[in-house]
């Protein structure tokens, strides 16, 4: 084939994973060409997380990306529970030696990983289409992809498959070797975006007899609002005063008076899930982030879970290239997964203990109960959950 290039990393998916991967390997010296199938601008279009454990942004300063997250983020050392119009503050400062967590909007972290990648020279290619990885068990695999019309090849010495839930990495994976995990649960998040000021200054996660909701922020000027809402309702089904009315009815009376309401900028429901995929590594091809796990957003561990199969994967390579040790290439997939199920754990934990389950027999509804009384009761359960909220060692 004509157009063909040879790189030491070959990766798919150009998210927040792909390019911290793409940049890090870069400050070290160490070729790679990502392939991304959307535009720029569909990329930084997709309104996502926006709660960053504290090892994320130890990585993002380590890729010389974290000026503006550390100018404009905003230092979180705590969160509110709302139990039925009562608040409780869980303290992640307090139980984790003073460690926090920042709110940055997902869009503007890849904003600046493009940025970085612009000014290094980084080899993005954009509306890269049909990517498939080629024989991956060998020891010379290669991505295939077309652009313009044209026919392109990338060999390479690894693939990384960072091209999400419904990307072609995982399926590359054979049927008989891949062993899928997955929990649906019976609801969806309807979430609004808006141009107003946070009603409060920290997350207000509730619980209700009406149902889940969650305040969050972008910004001090951009905030983002979640209700929990029947599988079977549809965006069109809630306007924006609907939407206000029912959040609203979730809040203590004195929040839901100061909470400021304006037009939404973008409105969707999100169904929650719970998924991981084994192995992670296949052959020379590694999985990492939502190709391998997703999680509900309830206990904000998603990006953060794939921040740490990328930390895994960078010192993997580093330490092949440069030290010539493939040991922590052999171990990605069983120091990721030990850290995904945790993370797992955690986001089914928060889930099933603020949600509500209609169909859950009297006897689950009262564990339910006593479980959110423990944790608002004892300091040994609000230190369990700030550890793993900050976010566990990688």
């Amino acid at each position: 084939m004509a157009n063909t290039t040879k790189t030491k990393v070959g990766i798919i998916g150009g998210g927040p994973s792909g390019l911290m991967l793409s940049q890090l390997l870069d400050l070290k010296g160490i070729d790679n060409v990502l392939l991304e199938k959307h535009t720029r601008d569909y990329v930084l279009g997709r309104i996502r997380a926006g709660v960053l454990e504290h090892g994320f942004g130890e990585l993002m300063r380590e890729a010389q990306c974290g000026e503006r997250m550390d100018a404009e983020g905003e230092i979180h050392e705590g969160f509110e529970i709302n139990d039925n119009g009562a608040l409780h503050r869980m303290d992640l400062a307090k139980y984790t030696g003073g460690n926090s967590v920042i709110v940055y909007g997902q869009t503007e972290l890849t904003r600046d990983l493009y940025d970085a990648r612009e000014k290094m020279g980084g080899n993005v290619i954009h509306e890269a289409m049909d990517v498939q990885p080629h024989a991956v068990k060998s020891d010379a695999p290669y991505l295939t992809y077309t652009k313009d019309g044209e026919e392109y090849r990338v060999d390479c010495d690894f693939i990384i498959g960072a091209d999400g839930f419904h990307g072609v990495s995982r399926k590359t994976i054979p049927a008989d070797v891949l062993r899928e995990y997955e929990k649906i649960y019976p609801f969806g998040w309807l979430g609004v975006l808006s141009e107003t000021k946070p009603v409060n200054p920290e997350l207000i996660y509730s619980t209700t007899e009406r149902g889940f909701s969650l305040c969050s922020m972008r910004s001090q000027t951009l905030s983002r609002y979640y209700i929990q809402v029947p599988l079977t309702d549809k965006v069109e089904d809630w306007s924006d005063d609907a939407f206000w009315d029912e959040l609203k009815k979730r809040l203590p009376e004195d929040v839901a008076a100061r909470l400021e309401t304006g037009p939404s900028i973008e409105k969707s429901i999100a169904p929650l899930r719970s998924f991981v995929a084994e192995p992670m590594r296949y052959g020379n091809l590694f999985l990492a982030g939502d190709a391998a796990h997703i999680v509900p957003p309830t206990g904000a561990r998603g990006l953060n879970s794939a921040a740490s199969d990328i930390y895994y994967l960078y010192h993997g390579l580093i330490d092949h290239y440069l030290n010539g040790d493939s040991t922590g290439l052999d171990e990605y997939s069983a120091k990721a997964l030990a850290r995904v199920w945790k993370a797992q754990r955690f986001s089914w934990w928060m889930t099933t203990m603020l949600h509500n389950f209609p169909d859950h027999p009297d006897y689950d509804q009262q564990l339910q109960r006593v479980e959110l009384e423990y944790l608002l009761s004892s300091e040994a359960a609000q230190a369990s959950l700030a550890e793993n909220y900050v976010g566990l060692p990688f």
